[in-house]
């Protein structure tokens, strides 16, 4: 699973606190999360490719 949000910011998606408590529970126990920055690799490229390009 992979999000572009931090935990603290799934209770907006999940928005009974217990409900979101108990997801991040599950799919945090045991595993192994890897943070690889806080932007998107494919924003930054279609951000990359969509702006003019100086001359």
């Amino acid at each position: 699973m992979a999000s572009n949000s931090a935990f603290s910011e799934w209770a907006r998606t999940f928005t009974d606190p217990r409900l979101c408590a108990a997801i991040v529970d599950r799919l945090t126990f045991n595993a192994s999360i890897i943070e690889t920055g806080t932007e998107s690799f494919r924003l930054r490229n279609t951000k990359r490719r969509r702006s003019p390009r100086a001359s």
